[in-house]
């Protein structure tokens, strides 16, 4: 070879020496992930070797690993077109795709990597992972196993692994296939033993499930295996959920505590967050609202348009009744990201409880449109769907009183709602009475429709009209019936219905047979408050057609104890008066009075899940004083027990025992026992 050009070849060789040896600096930076000194450096080689491929490569990794990423697939596509075989380009071209979102033309392009080099660990674990990223999951796993054929135990193909399983979980609990997802969980499991984030992963999936004791046991697990002080928070603040979710209030705020108080420096800032807002919810869960108002303050003050702070605030007026500012606070966090799940879903929660049932609707479907099947988004609808369906309620009856008086009694109600806010009313009641001892019987058949109107979302109306025949011992007849009232939300925590209704005096034959009519004006109004006291006072005045006329006044005041189930205690208080004494035609004295203690406990059918018991127990002892007589003891009973059958059928069985004069209109002492079934149609058709 002549002398010059082996003299060029030397020279040649030492530059792309000296190249090389120079860019060992920048290869240190990529693999160390000090992406911006990396972009810095390569671009100061190009500027003296613009044309070295290894320099234009790596540049282009560290303009898209420092977040351009239109950018370096720029630059890939440049080095395609001068190295369109080189398949260590074409390999960068196709993350490039990845870094660029740009998943479908991403799997076409794997596609032809992987059949070129069905042998290539860098196509093989791009394939997977551009096939998860689209959702792909069994073939995005079926891909990086065959990565780690090609590189055994490659820690970032098991990476990919695992958030292949976890993503593949998710889509499925998603779906609301929780047993499908519970299998996947437990197969990453088998293979990442006690990884924490499949560990979360499986506890939240068992909250969702409602599986709070295996919830329970998979939070034991990560705690067995917590390597530090975030991880054991993040435990403590599972465990107050799951309280929370059991009921138990102080339980959930007793854990919350111990994490709120384990917060230090070195705590994660992620979890320092989480841990935050769980123990203020456990604050809010636990009425403790001063409390955890001025935690939200303070931490508003250095943080004052944080989405999870503005919906700490929401929740708390939510269950303060303050629903307004709670729609403000929801409003804002639609401002700042207006594809939150907190903002959507919050209010259209506070939508609801205003009334505005429409719109909270339209925020709950407006959830699912970023949150597809998204269970308490779905849920949240079919509860709405359920409370705007037709249904049927019927009951039977058998009552007795110690005057020697029987009655059995059917009763069918309906409602057909036409909109959320007009529903149409229907009753039909039958009922048979007659007395042991004189052998007088009567009839009588009460028919009614009417419609229930929202005229504002704080203001219903209702009013029905309907006949009653009687067939009595010595008459028949016919009579008007009439129920108009409107019930008002005047102030926060306070209901108040004021009302006209005519009646017939039915309680008896005798007094079917006297075709006693009643015609009533009433008002009921309930206060309630933040510190679990009530006052609930209902006034009637009832003119009727013998030209006598009634005053009845009760009022409750009463104390909660619980909330789930409701337990109340509290005193009651019975006045009575009738311009006219009749007694041996009904009870009618000048003056009566009642006072009784009570105790109430209910676990309410309308939040009772399926295949589930509901019950309500009412106990009362107390004084009554008829007129001047001297005063005499008095009890109350009044008792039921229902089964849930499915969200649309449920059933129970209830019955009263009692010897309050007021509660009859003969004798004083009263017993009523009953059958109930309500049937709910298919969902709103409107």
């Amino acid at each position: 070879m002549n002398t010059r050009y082996i003299l060029l070849f030397l020279f040649l060789l030492m530059s792309f020496l000296g190249v090389a040896q120079n860019m060992k600096e920048g290869f240190s930076y990529l693999e160390n992930g000090k992406y911006p000194a990396a972009e810095t450096f390569f671009k100061r080689v190009l500027q003296d070797y613009p044309k070295n491929k290894t320099a234009r490569l790596c540049y282009g990794r560290a303009v898209g690993l420092n977040g351009n990423a239109a950018k370096a697939k720029t630059i890939f596509t440049d080095l395609l077109k001068d190295f369109p075989s080189d398949f260590e380009v074409k390999l960068n071209y196709g993350e490039s795709l990845l870094w660029n979102q740009e998943f479908n033309l991403a799997k076409a392009y794997y596609q032809k990597l992987v059949t070129e080099n069905a042998t290539s660990f860098p196509a093989l674990l791009g394939f997977a992972n551009t096939l998860s990223n689209l959702k792909e999951y069994p073939a995005a796993l079926k891909y990086v196993n065959k990565a780690l054929e090609v590189s055994p135990g490659n820690p970032n193909a098991m990476t990919s692994k695992k958030y292949i399983y976890l993503g593949n979980a998710y889509q499925k609990q998603q779906a609301q296939q929780y047993s499908e997802a519970e299998n996947v969980l437990k197969e990453c499991l088998s293979l990442f033993a006690n990884d924490k984030d499949a560990l979360l992963n499986l506890a939240n999936l068992y909250l969702i499930m409602d599986e709070l004791d295996k919830a329970k046991a998979t939070y034991d697990t990560l705690l067995e295996g917590s390597k530090n002080v975030s991880d054991k928070i993040t435990v403590l603040n599972g465990w107050a959920l799951i309280e929370h979710l059991k009921g138990k209030e102080k339980q959930a705020l007793k854990s919350s505590q111990l994490a709120y108080d384990s917060l230090t420096d070195t705590v994660d800032g992620v979890v320092t967050q989480q841990t935050k807002e769980r123990y203020i919810q456990a604050l809010i869960w636990n009425k403790k609202y001063a409390k955890a108002e001025n935690l939200i303050n303070e931490i508003t003050s250095t943080q004052p348009n944080e989405n999870w702070i503005l919906a700490l605030r929401a929740t708390l007026n939510v269950y303060k009744s303050n629903f307004k500012k709670s729609l403000a606070d929801y409003n804002q966090i639609l401002v700042n990201d207006s594809t939150s799940f907190d903002g959507n879903l919050g209010k259209a929660n506070v939508l609801k409880a205003l009334g505005r049932y429409d719109e909270a609707y339209a925020a709950a479907k407006k959830t699912l449109t970023f949150y597809d099947n998204q269970k308490d988004a779905t849920n949240f609808i079919k509860e709405l769907d359920m409370k705007f369906s037709a249904f049927y309620d019927g009951k039977a009856s058998y009552t007795f009183d110690n005057g020697d008086n029987e009655a059995f009694s059917v009763q069918n109600t309906v409602e057909v709602p036409f909109s959320t806010r007009l529903k149409l009313l229907g009753n039909y009641t039958y009922r048979t009475t007659n007395n042991t001892v004189t052998n007088n019987k009567a009839t009588s058949h009460a028919a009614s429709a009417g419609l229930a109107y929202q005229i504002v979302p704080n203001i219903t109306f209702k009013g029905t009209l309907g006949i009653t025949t009687a067939t009595a011992e010595t008459t028949d007849y016919t009579q008007l019936l009439a129920d108009i009232s409107l019930d008002i939300k005047p102030f926060k925590l306070q209901t108040l219905a004021i009302g006209y209704k005519r009646e017939l005096q039915s309680f008896n034959a005798d007094l079917l047979d006297r075709e006693i009519v009643q015609n009533h004006l009433y008002a009921n109004y309930n206060v309630s408050t933040n510190f679990n006291l009530g006052w609930f006072t209902q006034y009637y005045y009832t003119a009727q057609n013998d030209d006598n006329s009634r005053h009845l006044l009760f009022t409750s005041l009463y104390y909660n104890l619980l909330s789930k189930p409701s337990l109340k205690v509290g005193l009651n208080y019975q006045y009575i008066t009738f311009e006219n004494q009749v007694p041996t035609i009904y009870f009618s004295p000048s003056t009566f009075n009642a006072g009784e203690v009570f105790l109430n406990l209910i676990k309410d059918e309308n939040i009772t899940k399926v295949d589930e018991w509901f019950y309500e127990l009412t106990a009362a002892t107390g004084l009554q004083y008829i007129e001047d007589q001297d005063s005499q003891s008095t009890y109350r009973f009044q008792g039921k027990l229902g089964y849930k059958f499915s969200d649309r059928c449920l059933a129970n069985i209830f019955g009263t025992r009692s010897n309050i004069a007021s509660a009859t209109a003969a004798g004083f002492t009263f017993t009523e026992i009953g059958i109930r079934l309500k049937w709910v149609f298919d969902g709103k058709r409107f």
